[in-house]
Formats: C-alpha cells, sequence, structure tokens
C-alpha cells in the first residue's frame, strides 16, 4: 500500500495519543467507485477475506454441501461446538478425518470456547484451527475430483488453480500468490478488486455465486462465530454478505450490490470495525430503512479503558 491515510483515532481522556492509517473503498451498485480514502487499487493481501471467493471456486468444481458448512468452508470461525462438528462433517462426507487437514495447531478463537477446551485438559488443534472449514471444505473438493489430497496446498494443484482462476475471474484483477497463515495459497488484489468480487457475489441471482451468498446469508454464525462483530453487523444488514480477515481487512456487500472494502496499515483488529461502521454511515446506509441503524453503530465502538472505567475511544475520521 504506498498511501494510507488517518481512517481513526485513538481518543483517550479527550486526547488523541495515536491513529490507525489505512484505506477504504465505497462501490455504488453497478460496480463503479463511489468513494474511497487512501490507496484502493494498489494490491493488498485481503487474507481471509478471500474465503468466500476461495469457496466459491470449489462450489464450481463439484462441491456440494448442505448451506451451514457451504458458510462454514467460507469461515474463520470461533471454534465453537458448531464449527468443530461442522469442519468434521464436511470430512467425514469423503471419509476423511481431521488428519488430513494441514492447517497448524491453534486453539478456539472464541474465549469461552478456549477456556473450556483448556478446562477439559484439551490442546492445540488443527481441527480447532480458524481455517479448517476452508481446509475441510479444500480436502472435500479434492475427493471429488480425484485430486491428491496431501498435497492440496501447493499453489500448483489442480484445486489452487481451479481457485486463482475464479479469483481472477470475479475481482477483475491479476493475482500474485503469498502463503497465509494457514499455509494455503493467499491471493492478492486491490480493495476494488475485492469490494467487486464481493459485490457480484451479493446480487447474484443463480448458480454458485448465489449458493455462496445465500449461505452467509443464512448462517452468519457459521461464517464467523455466535459472539463476533461480522455476524451482529449482517444481522443487522439482512441480505448482505461480509468477511473479515487477518490484518484488518474487511469486506461487505449489500443485497443491492453497493459494496465496501477496507484494509488498516497497521493490521490492528481494533480499527477494522469502527472503519467499516463509519464507511456504512458515510455512504447513507445507516438511513436506509431495511436496516437496524442502531446495531450498525454498536459494532462500530470501541471502548478504551482506564481503571476499569470508560475514558476513550477508537473513532472513525473520515
Amino acid at each position: 500500500m504506498t498511501g494510507p491515510v488517518v481512517v481513526a483515532e485513538i481518543v483517550r481522556s479527550g486526547i488523541v495519543e495515536g491513529h490507525h492509517y489505512g484505506s477504504v473503498v465505497a462501490l455504488r451498485a453497478d460496480g463503479s467507485v463511489d468513494w474511497s480514502v487512501g490507496d484502493a487499487t494498489s494490491p493488498v493481501l485481503p487474507r481471509s477475506s478471500n474465503k468466500p471467493i476461495q469457496a466459491l471456486a470449489m462450489v464450481e468444481q463439484g462441491l456440494d454441501l448442505p448451506p451451514e458448512l457451504l458458510a462454514l468452508a467460507c469461515a474463520s470461525h470461533s471454534g465453537e461446538a458448531h464449527h468443530l462438528d461442522g469442519a468434521r462433517r464436511i470430512l467425514a462426507g469423503p471419509g476423511l478425518d481431521e488428519s488430513a487437514l494441514q492447517t497448524p495447531p491453534d486453539w478456539p478463537l472464541d474465549e469461552t470456547a478456549r477456556e473450556a477446551m483448556l478446562r477439559a485438559g484439551g490442546e492445540k488443534s488443527s481441527l480447532a484451527m480458524n481455517c479448517s472449514g476452508k481446509h475441510a471444505a479444500m480436502l472435500a473438493t479434492c475427493v471429488q475430483n480425484g485430486w491428491d489430497t496431501a498435497t492440496y496446498l501447493d499453489p500448483q494443484h489442480p484445486l489452487q488453480l481451479a481457485i486463482r482462476a475464479t479469483f481472477e475471474r470475479m475481482t477483475g484483477e491479476g493475482a500474485e500468490v503469498a502463503v497465509d497463515g494457514c499455509g494455503a495459497p493467499l491471493l492478492s488484489t486491490s480493495l476494488v478488486g475485492l469490494a467487486r468480487a464481493f459485490s457480484r457475489l451479493a446480487v447474484a441471482t443463480d448458480g454458485p455465486e448465489r449458493r455462496i451468498a445465500e449461505a452467509i446469508r443464512a448462517h452468519p454464525e457459521y461464517v464467523s462465530g455466535t459472539t463476533r462483530d461480522e455476524r451482529r453487523l449482517l444481522t443487522a444488514m439482512p441480505g448482505s454478505i461480509g468477511k473479515a480477515g487477518a490484518e484488518s481487512c474487511y469486506a461487505l456487500a449489500l443485497a443491492d450490490g453497493r459494496a465496501f472494502a477496507l484494509k488498516t496499515d497497521d493490521g490492528a483488529a481494533r480499527a477494522r470495525p469502527v472503519v467499516m461502521a463509519a464507511a456504512l454511515e458515510r455512504s447513507g446506509v445507516t438511513s436506509d430503512e431495511w436496516v437496524d441503524a442502531e446495531s450498525i453503530r454498536k459494532t462500530g465502538e470501541h471502548v478504551l479503558l482506564g481503571g476499569g472505567r470508560p475514558v476513550g475511544e477508537i473513532r472513525a475520521c473520515f
């Protein structure tokens, strides 16, 4: 990113003590850029915000899952019981188990689930890692097509080549290949390209694109978790789809095709929902009668504490 700007301020006791730099873009329903701040056209690594597009490619290659498991294929899940059970179900369909996963062992993202696992004497596992739904779906797609499962993360594997082709088609941009935190190939695009892909998913009326969008709409608790800000935001805007990613990436599209994508330069997760809520406000989404405007605003609240009481906030400033 070559031109991030200040998108949020860190305010404590009325004093601005720091800033989050970043970039944001908003697309109109027709796909044109409505407004942007910072650099929305240089390549970024959207991290897990790419997952719905990766899942789309898997469906195009024959993956057939019920909606809640398709939502889990798009997920950075919290490691709650329904997430772990769902990943096991995806694997069991083609006769696999969690030993086939190549996700690095990890604890659940959800604090309550993590503490419960620790109290029960559990250990880090590939299944609990937040990307296990995506990896399970990748393995199931490989079995469906007779592709090797041991090398499914190789960028030259038929699965990953199919994902790249779909990704470039949906974003309208060429992609560079990196390695994501889960070990899977990670594809680059600009924030404009990312928003464009989500817009195309959101307005689809049939086919695999429609299946992905409907799965996310019906089961946002599978895409993230029951306590996550992403679930609350999607619930506040019926018909919308969205996905957060590491390094403070976020992409979201409304049912009419309006779309948003953002990234903060420092990767701070706390700034991500603050900036998205402000972007929706700036575009007038909170004035639409069909949305829960107060719930949208609440997802963008980040209170700073001093001595256990509120003394400040992270606030958007664009």
